[in-house]
C-alpha cells in the first residue's frame, strides 16, 4: 500500500514538471501579400451585348417574285448572290427598248442628213426658206434626245435586272429566311437577316452622368463568363431620353471572344482615378465597427492595423485611411483568427 501511494505521488511530479516545461504555441500558418502603390479609380459594372458592326434585313429594291433565298447558315462574301428574283418581264422589255434605241438611232441619222442638205443648199444658189432650216435643225436635235431617251431607258432596265440578283453588301452569315420561293416581294421588302459574325463589339447602356469620364479610345474592362480583359472604346453617343438617363458607348471587342448576342459586363470609370497603397481584398477584414488588416512584422509577428477601405478596382482595394506603408506584408489567409503579437508562419505570399 505505502509503495502504490508512493508510485502516485511520484507520476504528480513527472507531471506537474512537464506542464512547467510546455513549448511555446505553435506559430499560425499564414499567407501574405505585398502592399503596393496602384493607381485606383471606382468603376460601375453595366450590362452589355455582343452585337455586330453590320447587321442588317437586306431587302429588295425591286418587285418581283422569289426564285431563290439563300439558306439559313450560309457564309457569304460581299457580292456574292443573296437571293434571286423573277426576270422574264425585264428582259422582254429590255428586248423592245433596245429596238426602241435602233428605231431612233435611224431617225436621227436621217434628221442629221436632211439638215446636212438643207445648210449645203442654203449656202448655194438655191432659194431655201430660213424657217425650213429651222425645222429641219429642230428635227435632228429631237432625234437625238430620242435617242439619249432610249438610253437612259435600257439603262435603267438594265438595272433593275441586275438588282433581281440581290447581293451581300458585306461579309457576313445568314441568320434568317424572311421570305420563301414563290412569294412576291415589293420594293423594300426585306429577304433575309445577314450579320457579320468576325466584326463585333460590345454595346452598353451607361448612366449620363458618367459620360464625361470616357473618350474614344480609352481602355477599359470588359468581362464575361469571369473572364475580364481590356478592351478599347470605339465611340460613345452621349445623348440619352428623358426616361433612362443613360447614354450609349460601344466597344472594340477582340476577335472571337463571343457570339452575336453574348451578354457581357463593361466598367465604367465613377471616379478620376489617383496613386495610393494597396492592399488585395482578402487582405481586409470586416469585424466590428472598425476593418482593420494584419500586418506582419520583420519578427513574423502579427499587428492589427485598423484602416478604411478607400476606391476597389478588380482584386485591389485602396487604402484611404491608415498607417500601412507600401511594401508591408498583410496577411490574406487566416487573418481572422489572429492576436496582436502572435507569431506567424508565412506559408506563402502573393
Amino acid at each position: 500500500m505505502k509503495l502504490h501511494f508512493a508510485a502516485l505521488l511520484a507520476s504528480a511530479a513527472i507531471l506537474s514538471s512537464g506542464r512547467s516545461q510546455a513549448e511555446p504555441p505553435r506559430p499560425a500558418d499564414v499567407e501574405v501579400a505585398t502592399a503596393v502603390d496602384a493607381r485606383l479609380g471606382s468603376t460601375r459594372w453595366v450590362p452589355g451585348t455582343v452585337v455586330s458592326r453590320d447587321d442588317a434585313r437586306v431587302a429588295s429594291v425591286v418587285p418581283g417574285r422569289v426564285v431563290d433565298v439563300a439558306e439559313v447558315g450560309t457564309r457569304l462574301r460581299k457580292g456574292q448572290r443573296l437571293a434571286k428574283l423573277e426576270d422574264t418581264a425585264l428582259r422582254l422589255r429590255l428586248e423592245q427598248v433596245r429596238a426602241d434605241i435602233a428605231r431612233a438611232r435611224a431617225q436621227r441619222d436621217l434628221a442629221a442628213t436632211q439638215r446636212t442638205r438643207f445648210e449645203r443648199l442654203a449656202g448655194g444658189v438655191a432659194a431655201v426658206a430660213p424657217a425650213q432650216i429651222d425645222e429641219v435643225r429642230a428635227a435632228s436635235a429631237t432625234a437625238e434626245q430620242d435617242v439619249a431617251r432610249a438610253e437612259a431607258q435600257r439603262r435603267a432596265i438594265e438595272h433593275e435586272l441586275a438588282e433581281t440578283e440581290i447581293r451581300a453588301p458585306f461579309d457576313g452569315v445568314v441568320s434568317a429566311r424572311l421570305v420563301q420561293r414563290g412569294e412576291y416581294v415589293g420594293i423594300g421588302t426585306a429577304v433575309a437577316h445577314l450579320v457579320d459574325t468576325d466584326r463585333v463589339e460590345a454595346r452598353a447602356l451607361a448612366p449620363l452622368s458618367l459620360a464625361a469620364r470616357l473618350q474614344p479610345g480609352a481602355a477599359i474592362p470588359v468581362r464575361m463568363d469571369g473572364d475580364t480583359r481590356t478592351a478599347a472604346v470605339r465611340t460613345l453617343v452621349p445623348v440619352g431620353d428623358e426616361r433612362s438617363r443613360q447614354f450609349e458607348l460601344r466597344v472594340t471587342l477582340p476577335d472571337g471572344l463571343a457570339p452575336v448576342g453574348s451578354a457581357l459586363e463593361v466598367a465604367v470609370p465613377e471616379a478620376t482615378a489617383a496613386n495610393g497603397v494597396a492592399v488585395p481584398r482578402d487582405a481586409i477584414v470586416r469585424r466590428g465597427a472598425q476593418p482593420y488588416v494584419v500586418r506582419v512584422r520583420s519578427d513574423d509577428t502579427a499587428e492589427r492595423v485598423a484602416v478604411t477601405p478607400g476606391v476597389a478596382d478588380g482584386a485591389l482595394v485602396e487604402i484611404a485611411r491608415g498607417m500601412l506603408a507600401i511594401g508591408d506584408r498583410v496577411v490574406v489567409r487566416g487573418a481572422e483568427l489572429l492576436a496582436d503579437g502572435q507569431r506567424v508562419h508565412v506559408g506563402g505570399s502573393g
